[in-house]
């Protein structure tokens, strides 16, 4: 299995720091597989992340983006409310709504229309990055549907809803992660899920 990072040398460092573990697409998925990048609270808590597979994805011209084919899988940590590192105020639980809206705001991040001014773009992203909170928020709403797919062999139910720029899911799996996917050229409907045995393997090195 080719396994590649183009986020820089020793890319893999922060997923090392997690105190969870990471989430791919299962042994079924034969292509490339690439590290992005992690979330980190304020004292360095590594609280979610983000691998690729297919295609690495980019802002490019409508045309060859439509030949894109690519998944991301987030993995988010199950973290109750707790106390903020300096004490300072309380960090808000995640949930699978964290999941949902790390998804939604990653599928943006490379389909916004390519033929959009700079300065329409930020309004743009601003837009739908306040409508990927709002259906986060409401996965019980009718933009939603219900799939079930394999997480480690065990069938769990996932929230999906497709859109223009491609489809998000998001669900909870039995070591208590959260995890969001989203992706393009690639159905949903097909993917599994399972931990990632080396995130090491990953490290282009």
């Amino acid at each position: 299995m080719e396994t590649t990072s183009h986020t820089g040398a020793r890319a893999v460092d922060g997923y090392l720091l997690a105190p969870f573990p990471w989430y791919g697409l299962d042994e079924a998925f034969t292509g490339p597989r690439w590290l992005m990048q992690v979330g980190a609270a304020a004292d360095g808590t590594v609280e979610h992340g983000s691998i690729g597979h297919g295609d690495e994805p980019s802002v490019r011209a409508d045309a060859e983006r439509e030949r894109e084919r690519f998944a991301v899988v987030v993995t988010v940590a199950a973290s109750p409310v707790r106390r903020s590192g300096d004490g300072t105020g309380v960090l808000e639980a995640t949930s699978v709504s964290s999941a949902a809206w790390l998804a939604g705001v990653g599928l943006l991040t490379f389909t916004w229309p390519s033929q959009m001014d700079h300065t329409l773009r930020d309004d743009w992203l601003d837009q739908q990055t306040e409508t990927a909170w709002v259906l986060a928020d409401d996965l019980g709403g009718e933009d939603w549907t219900t799939l079930t797919l394999p997480v480690d062999g065990v069938p769990t139910p996932f929230h999906y809803r497709e859109s223009e720029f491609g489809w998000v899911l998001a669900g909870s799996t039995q070591s208590g992660a959260h995890l969001g996917a989203y992706g393009r050229g690639m159905s949903a409907y097909g993917l599994g899920f399972s931990v990632v045995k080396d995130i090491a393997a990953y490290d282009g090195q």
